[in-house]
């Protein structure tokens, strides 16, 4: 493989990463409070509301079902009026973040309700505010099964990176395309498959360690 391959690999490689950390820290930003307020919110739980509940519930399974590729399309305008273009990475970064927050809200979720009621009633009846039981209960108690549902979002990204790639955002699923499908190298088609799926491992490998870091319970 020639120099310029392996420069287009490694650029396309630094580019990818850059799309899946921005994206996924803004995602993390957005959706982790978003998921805690699904589960508070929740009938006869600790900030019970109904409307709130079933509102949010409703905007974040609407933005699940729609696939990312028609997200992608349809988020042109505002990605246009977010960071003026339409097309490179940081383009591709508005879709790639708005498509996984409400995906991480529900893992947020869902990680929150597994923990025990009992654990909630006890903090009630010492007396602990809600942000108290959040910040002292249910996110401690929660925290191996929220990194370890991150670590699926962010390995959704790698692939979703690489669809936005594919049109004009940049990365590893640029290069696969425009230099290795459109100019038939198949090296560079090879490389980039190599290189995405070493991040997933890598991701997985990271997610995996964290959650055992910070599970007491094992």
């Amino acid at each position: 493989m020639s120099n310029e391959m392996l420069n287009l690999l490694f650029n396309g490689t630094l580019e990818t990463i850059y799309m899946i950390v921005v994206s996924g820290f803004i995602s993390v930003l957005f959706g982790l409070p978003l998921g805690i307020i699904l589960f508070i919110t929740q009938k006869n739980n600790i900030l019970e509301n109904k409307f709130y509940n079933k509102s949010l519930g409703m905007i974040v399974n609407i933005i699940r079902a729609i696939p990312f590729i028609i997200l992608l399309v349809a988020l042109v305008p505002f990605t246009r009026l977010i960071v003026g273009s339409a097309i490179g990475i940081n383009a591709a970064i508005v879709p790639l973040s708005i498509g996984a927050i409400p995906f991480v809200a529900r893992i947020v979720e869902n990680a929150l309700t597994e923990v025990g009621q009992g654990l909630i009633e006890a903090g009630q009846a010492m007396g602990a505010s809600p942000l108290q039981i959040i910040k002292k209960i249910l996110l401690p108690e929660a925290l191996p099964s929220i990194i370890n549902g991150i670590t699926v979002i962010l390995i959704s990204l790698v692939g979703y990176s690489a669809m936005a790639g594919a049109v004009g955002g940049g990365g590893l699923g640029s290069v696969a395309i425009n230099y290795g499908y459109l100019r038939f190298e198949p090296k560079i088609m090879l490389g980039t498959v190599i290189i995405l799926i070493l991040l997933v491992y890598l991701l997985q490998f990271l997610g995996e360690l964290l959650s055992r870091k910070f599970n007491y319970k094992v």
